[in-house]
């Protein structure tokens, strides 16, 4: 039988998820499959998909013969892209880090105030992306830094473009979590049936 390729060459991935979001307030959640079974941290609505972007600075230079060259990364940058559909007050306090907004209690009218360093919050956020299927997840940190446009046409649902750029998560630098569960082992696959029965084993003979 021919060695398999290391290599995916069969599963695909298509289509549009799920955005989700949390304030960031120095530590990472202690269960990421609880916090993307959560439905009180959806972001809203995606139109247009998400796209993740990786990509690096560099330095290049070379002597004047060209007998030593040198080629070095100096900087990575991640930036985490995608277009809202449905917007609130919370959406635009995430969006712009001067946002102030109130709500009347008599009313119900929402007022959004927007504009003023001096109401700079530098907040972090937690911003996932995860696929429809719920086996592709996309982990990182960090706030907007795209402002926002709003546009109201007659053939076309208002969508926010939002644009949120990585900062480190550890003291190792990184920048971004993928989660990949296409090839997770479910409770009753043979592996790991075997396994907790091992695991039974073991235990039941420390009695």
């Amino acid at each position: 039988m021919a060695n398999e390729s290391k290599f995916e060459t069969k599963k695909h991935i298509l289509g549009s998820g799920k955005l989700r979001i949390q304030k960031y307030d120095g530590t990472l959640p202690a269960s990421w499959d609880s916090f993307f079974a959560s439905e009180d941290n959806i972001f809203g609505a995606v139109k247009g998909g998400a796209e993740l972007e990786y990509s690096v600075d560099v330095f290049e230079d070379q002597s004047d013969l060209g007998e030593v060259k040198i080629k070095e990364i100096t900087a990575e940058n991640v930036v985490l892209r995608s277009g809202l559909m449905t917007l609130n007050g919370e959406t635009f306090k995430v969006l712009c880090e001067t946002a102030d907004v109130s709500i009347d209690d008599t009313t119900g009218r929402v007022t959004i105030k927007i504009g003023g360093l001096s109401k700079k919050k530098d907040e972090r956020y937690i911003v996932t992306f995860e696929h429809y299927s719920k086996k592709i997840r996309i982990i990182i940190i960090g706030h907007n830094t795209s402002g926002f446009t709003l546009s109201f046409k007659q053939d076309a649902a208002t969508v926010v473009d939002v644009e949120f750029a990585a900062e480190a998560m550890d003291n190792t630098g990184t920048l971004i979590i993928i989660e990949d569960l296409r090839y997770e082992k479910s409770a009753d696959t043979p592996a790991a049936v075997s396994a907790n029965a091992d695991s039974s084993t073991r235990k039941g003979s420390l009695l």
